[in-house]
């Protein structure tokens, strides 16, 4: 039978691969990984765990069709269909074998001991694995699979990512130094690939088959992990409220439509330019943005640098020589070297601060070494013995960081990101509201992000969240959804607990507590990983409760949320069983046009594959609201209407 066929019954290997592979980013396997390829690691691991619920979805369409095994259902695939598919899925386990091995030889790579020639050709398996990958997943069988809209959202997320480490890892080839291999590691690669370094990296394309990858030898020993499985309005309205506001509109698959078309076709790029070698990490061997200089002199990259000192390296990487202290110092010349660079050659400069000085939006430059000081007397008076100076410099950071972008870039390069964090945990509870309300003033600016999230901010955020005042329970909500704008940090903070807490604030909050928490729910909630969480925390009970409030103030966030959440197999069965089919269909009737487009695309979701759903609305007497909605809603409100009512017709008809 083709529906035996589907996937090629690779479902369950592909699974168990994708759980070994993440659970190759715990704790204990990541931090044995050397500093130049940790960061490589975890994103390609936490790319390929994002895949988990595509093949779910796979598995339990086949299960589905064994149960059903009727004729009708089998022949809706094809034998060439089946046969793509099982190809598919077969290159796949494949892709994912190499991965696997790479993953491997990259954690026990040891930079110190090792040749030029190997971390290149590590570098290049990078590429090509990455690339076959993405290669793969452009070539899904959609039309072979069900698979819901959520899931093919993140299919693309996965993609895009993949494609633009690619071109990363080709522009890191071209410019780390070519030797010949000599370490033994790099020789066996060698061996396998049957091919010289250089005559590797000439190529314009990666390999077509992976398969000589999984035979590459390893001499270390391989250890398996378990798998894990009152702030201001000031404060938020400044960049936060836009955002949540372009967010909350996007609750529809249909609505990624857009910035999926703004993906450009892959075209042939121009030579790529000669970044100066000194201008490069030793470390990630990427431009440098926050350049700063350990006891040895030697410079790096801080976020590199700072993580291979969080993981308890006292020595210097280039060097091997022990550090006498561990203190970081900006490289301020070096990036001012950098910035003009930039400059001259029309490349986006990594910083808006030069040597001193702020690149104004009108090009010119504003110096700032006057504030520059007064921020770094600020950020030592954190970390006195004083409650008192401490509660006065957290203040006063606070307030600075909510005037101006040019202040949170300066706030952060004074280092007060991880001592911000460290103040979250305070038993003074005005030093730990102003810190928490400062790491969100900080946050808005994109590249403080990053650092906030290197600092280890979210177990003591959540902490915050669950036992903070009411203020400061409002501001880590918010914090928590300005992280969560990148796609990575959705699956970090909902692992950390966050999403029970957000619920107990949005059921029992004050009303900006309520909002912060809806806003920041519903961003992590677009990562489908993160939906069961929502839904074993009780967030459907709560949404009802919105829904059926007399104060009708928060039904768009309600509706909004509920619509992401519809299509997860645990929400469809929570918001039946809480009674919400006839709430929903009478919003159908009464509500603003908003309301009805969203509660459309609810019952839609409901009501798919599901009979008894579909039978339970008709009886409801959903047809006439449903019928009006497809003549005079919105667009969105038409498209939805009108396929449910195609779905109540055919059912009428058996």
């Amino acid at each position: 039978m083709a529906g035996d066929d589907l996937a090629g019954d690779h479902t369950p290997e592909l699974l168990c691969l994708v759980h070994e592979i993440a659970g190759m980013c715990s704790a204990g396997s990541s931090s044995g990984a050397d500093a130049m390829f940790r960061k490589d690691c975890t994103d390609l691991v936490r790319r390929i765990s994002l895949l988990t619920h595509l093949f779910e979805e796979i598995k339990e369409l086949k299960n589905n069709n064994d149960v059903g095994g009727s004729a009708s259902s089998s022949s809706s695939y094809s034998s060439s269909s089946s046969s793509a598919s099982s190809k598919w899925s077969s290159d796949l386990v494949l892709a994912l074998h190499s991965a696997r091995r790479l993953l491997s030889v990259a954690r026990n790579f040891r930079s110190y001991c090792s040749s030029d020639g190997a971390a290149k050709t590590i570098v290049f398996q990078f590429q090509c694995v990455t690339w076959k990958l993405e290669k793969l997943l452009s070539n899904l069988p959609y039309d072979d699979l069900d698979i819901s809209e959520e899931v093919k959202e993140q299919v693309d997320l996965v993609r895009t990512q993949l494609r633009r480490a690619t071109d990363k890892y080709g522009f890191m080839i071209s410019k780390m130094p070519s030797h010949e291999l000599s370490q033994p590691l790099a020789e066996e690669i060698s061996q396998v690939l049957g091919k010289s370094v250089s005559r590797l990296h000439k190529q314009h394309s990666c390999p077509e088959n992976l398969s000589e990858l999984d035979s590459i030898p390893i001499n270390y020993e391989e250890k398996r992990c378990s798998k894990n499985p009152a702030g201001t309005r000031l404060e938020r309205t400044r960049s936060i409220p836009t955002e949540v506001e372009v967010s909350l509109n996007a609750t529809d698959p249909e609505s990624q439509e857009i910035s999926e078309t703004k993906i450009l076709p892959e075209v042939k790029k121009p030579e790529a330019i000669v970044i100066p070698e000194d201008f490069l990490c030793p470390i990630s061997l990427e431009l440098m943005r926050d350049p700063v200089i350990v006891a040895t002199g030697q410079t790096y990259e801080r976020s590199y640098i700072q993580r291979w000192i969080d993981c308890g390296n006292t020595t210097c990487p280039k060097t091997q020589q022990k550090l006498q202290h561990l203190t970081l110092t900006p490289n301020y010349v070096l990036r001012s070297l950098i910035s003009q660079w930039c400059i001259e050659h029309n490349i986006e400069q990594p910083t808006g601060l030069t040597n001193g000085k702020l690149k104004k939006s009108d090009g010119s430059f504003r110096d700032v070494t006057g504030d520059i000081a007064a921020i770094e007397a600020l950020v030592r008076k954190l970390s006195c013995r004083s409650v008192e100076e401490r509660r006065a410099a957290v203040t006063e950071l606070r307030s600075l960081s909510k005037r101006s972008t040019d202040n949170r870039i300066l706030i952060a390069e004074a280092g007060a990101i991880p001592v911000l964090v460290n103040l979250l945990t305070s038993e003074d509870v005005l030093t730990q509201d102003n810190a928490v309300t400062s790491i969100l003033n900080l946050s808005i600016y994109e590249n403080n992000k990053g650092l906030i999230m290197l600092a280890g901010a979210i177990p003591s955020i959540v902490q915050v969240l669950r036992a903070g005042t009411m203020e400061a329970r409002e501001n880590a909500a918010a914090t928590l959804f300005s992280l969560s704008l990148a796609d990575e940090n959705k699956i970090i903070i909902g692992a950390s607990g966050a999403i029970p807490a957000l619920v107990e604030l949005l059921q029992n909050g004050s009303p900006r507590g309520k909002k912060d928490a809806a806003t920041a729910l519903f961003n992590l909630c677009i990562y489908q990983g993160n939906k069961g969480r929502a839904i074993r925390a009780g967030i459907i009970t709560a949404l009802l409760k919105m829904l059926t409030d007399s104060s009708k103030s928060m039904v768009d966030e309600a509706l909004t949320i509920m619509s992401v959440l519809a299509s997860h197999q645990e929400a469809k069965v929570a918001i039946v069983k809480a009674s919400t089919i006839p709430v929903l269909i009478d919003l159908l009737r009464t509500g603003l046009p908003r309301n009805k487009e969203n509660a459309a695309a609810i019952l839609l979701a409901l009501c798919k594959r599901d009979a008894d759903n579909l039978a339970c609305i008709s009886r409801l007497g959903v047809v006439i609201p449903l019928s009006e909605l497809a003549r005079n809603g919105t667009e969105r409100a038409k498209r939805k209407a009108t396929s449910l009512l195609e779905h109540i017709r055919k059912l009428q008809q058996l």
